[in-house]
């Protein structure tokens, strides 16, 4: 009898785990299937790929596969479902291929290799397009989408490995609803709604910053699959969750804080989207508050509650203060340059296509010499024709020329081909400006966003931190130079974190002097608000890369943080020269190989090197003016051997010393921090 039992036992359990195991697979092939709805520019389709990657190898894997066939049926064109079906195809294979492997039970190589096959196939179909430029952002977007979407889904499709994650259910959730975003009622779409409801819940549950990373990853990724052209999206719901996250845990509070976050920064914008998101942001927040009270029952972190004019208040309020004046340095500075004249001549088209095509002709001195003011104004003639139709004819050239042109079809071939190139060229140059002005206006009214929030908050004094840290700084000027284009910068932030800044201006004298001025005085408001030294650093790169666009100008970046109670120092370099650690007796060099900032856009990252500082123990910045970077041995063994405490007399030695070897050359700037034995050193 009991013998039986075990056995029915047995089979009941086996039949939950088939079940179970069923289930399972259809809920992968489902899935996967919808997500194929939520494409980007190009007919991609990331969030499917993702879920294919996350599904990993065996009958899993198998089916979101499967469900990837059925969603390229149902929602793409041939072209399009193709290198999508190829893409799942191999991350599915490669995952059978290497199944067992430890390595593909990292979350990493999943999206790691769902990133680079998706890339290796959608290169190929880029190159092979008619504008393989245009096209590649779109598939680097996509691809990076990719990688993103194996990553979270993973932990919700391989529960049996991994415990659940908020962020993954909530980049799922988001990922559906981008599947609606095409389901309107009249100009309102139920997606891009119920997107608004997920951003307010967030940044209620779980507080500013998460409602900010949020909304700003939601936005930018409707931007991208609506191909706004703008950050429309990402500002709206990016700024909304940061302000409906300041009133977290309160449900009214949160959902009136992202609609008035939401208008302000709608209501300037003259774009197509920017009134029915204004709308659909009123049914997202009517959505939330119709939620069931059960769905914020789980552990929250309340913020407490702050008597008018506390501590607390001020310090939230100085920050939002701070950001709102470096953006605004920021709108003013894009906007004091004046925009050098990038248009091309259309000329440059007839001059290439001359040169491939006359050159050899027999006739090239007669018509090119002796005839040139015929053939000059025939080609003048023909500009307007081009321009409008888009490629050249022969009528539109004079009979005079077109009689006596005995290459005229490769000539016009010629011509089609350089035409092609010119006004994607042009097309670019004005997509470029765009950018710039759109960003600009995004500045300014995020500056005054900030600061009207910053105004409904009660001022108190705040009180200073003390610093353990000694500085000593030397700056010379180029030799016949009245200023120096270097400029120094040291401060303490609220956070208790020491900053060492320096940057060092493109060329010398005056103009070198603004360029570095406004660096260092940007990134000194993005630290003491508050934002983290990297982040702070790419935003400024970004944005000055957008100025530099204009100026031609580019600024070096040295950075030093440092937390004196632990001795816990990051050198951050863009560009910079070298930096030296000089610790019990020894001396360490520090180096970067990361370009200006201003010369690449937001991809560019600081080279990011950690150290410790031990009591006792020197970190010495310096301008590339002060020692050459391949022949500073001179500079280590002055370091070695100085036995002071004085940083102001090390820095100012080090000046001397190069003064005397280098003759000036450049403008020399020189920092120096030290953490002495015991606290208390006031900062000189």
């Amino acid at each position: 009898m009991r013998e039986g039992q075990a056995v029915q036992h047995g089979q009941i359990t086996l039949g939950k785990e088939q079940r179970a195991r069923l289930l399972a697979a259809g809920i992968r092939f489902f899935l996967t299937a919808a997500l194929c709805a939520a494409r980007c520019p190009g007919g991609y389709a990331p969030f499917a790929l993702g879920c294919v990657s996350a599904a990993g190898p065996g009958v899993g894997g198998g089916a979101a596969l499967a469900g990837a066939g059925l969603g390229a049926l149902v929602f793409m064109d041939f072209a399009q479902g193709l290198p999508f079906l190829a893409t799942a195809a191999l991350i599915f294979t490669t995952a059978q291929a290497l199944r067992g492997w430890r390595t593909v039970e990292d979350r990493r190589w999943s999206a790691v290799v769902a990133a680079g096959l998706f890339l290796t196939v959608g290169i190929i179909y880029v190159v092979q397009s008619l504008s393989p430029l245009a096209d590649a952002a779109p598939c680097l977007a996509s691809a990076l989408l990719t990688g993103a979407a194996a990553w979270f889904y993973r932990p919700l499709l391989r529960m049996g490995q991994e415990q659940l994650e908020p962020d993954g259910v909530l980049f799922l959730t988001m990922s559906l609803l981008l599947t609606l975003s095409d389901v309107t009622v009249g100009e309102l779409s139920a997606g891009r709604a119920l997107e608004c409801a997920l951003v307010i819940y967030a940044a209620c549950q779980r507080g500013a910053a998460a409602g900010a990373a949020m909304g700003l990853g939601t936005g930018l990724v409707t931007d991208l699959c609506a191909a706004s052209g703008s950050m429309l999206f990402g500002g709206a719901y990016g700024l909304g969750g940061l302000l409906a996250g300041l009133r977290q845990g309160r449900r009214g509070r949160c959902a009136a804080a992202f609609l008035a976050a939401a208008f302000l920064a709608l209501l300037p914008v003259q774009h197509p989207l920017a009134r029915p998101l204004m709308l659909e942001t009123v049914f997202g927040a009517g959505v939330f508050l119709m939620l069931p009270g059960r769905l914020f029952g789980g552990k929250r972190v309340l913020r407490p509650q702050e008597e008018p004019g506390s501590a607390a208040g001020e310090r939230l309020r100085a920050r939002l203060d701070q950001t709102a004046a470096a953006l605004r340095d920021l709108y003013d500075s894009m906007g004091r340059v004046s925009p050098r004249s990038t248009e091309e001549n259309p000329a440059v088209v007839f001059d290439r296509a001359a040169e491939k095509v006359c050159r050899s002709c027999a006739l090239c001195e007669h018509c090119w010499q002796r005839e040139y003011t015929g053939t000059f104004n025939a080609m003048n003639d023909a500009t307007p024709f081009l321009l409008e139709r888009g490629r050249a004819m022969a009528k539109d050239f004079p009979s005079y020329f077109a009689d006596r042109c005995i290459h005229l079809p490769n000539l016009i071939s010629a011509i089609n081909g350089e035409l092609t190139a010119y006004l994607l060229r042009r097309q670019y140059r004005r997509e470029l400006e765009d950018t710039r002005r759109s960003a600009r206006g995004q500045y300014a009214q995020l500056s005054e966003l900030l600061t009207a929030t910053a105004a409904t908050l009660e001022s108190a004094p705040v009180s200073a931190r003390a610093s353990r840290g000694c500085i000593g700084a030397a700056l010379r000027p180029r030799e016949g130079e009245k200023v120096c284009g270097d400029t120094l910068a040291s401060f303490s932030t609220e956070a208790g974190l020491l900053c060492l800044l320096l940057s060092d201006g493109m060329g010398t004298g005056e103009e070198a002097r603004k360029e570095s001025a406004l660096t260092c005085r940007l990134l000194r408001q993005f630290l003491e608000a508050g934002i983290e030294p990297e982040s702070a650093l790419k935003t400024l790169n970004s944005a000055m890369a957008l100025r530099g666009a204009d100026t031609g100008s580019f600024t070096t970046v040295d950075l030093l943080t440092c937390r004196a109670e632990t001795g816990e120092a990051v050198f951050y370099k863009f560009g910079a020269a070298p930096s030296y650690v000089k610790k019990n007796g020894t001396v360490r060099r520090i180096t970067g190989g990361a370009l200006p900032v201003g010369l690449r856009g937001a991809d560019a990252v600081p080279d990011v090197t950690r150290a410790t500082l031990a009591p006792g123990s020197f970190a010495v910045l310096i301008s590339d003016g002060v020692a050459d970077a391949n022949h500073d041995e001179w500079l280590q063994d002055l370091l070695a051997g100085w036995e002071g405490t004085d940083p102001q007399a090390l820095a100012t030695l080090i000046l001397a010393e190069s003064v005397r070897r280098e003759g000036l050359q450049d403008d020399c700037g020189v920092q120096v921090l030290y953490l002495p034995p015991e606290g208390g050193a006031k900062m000189v």
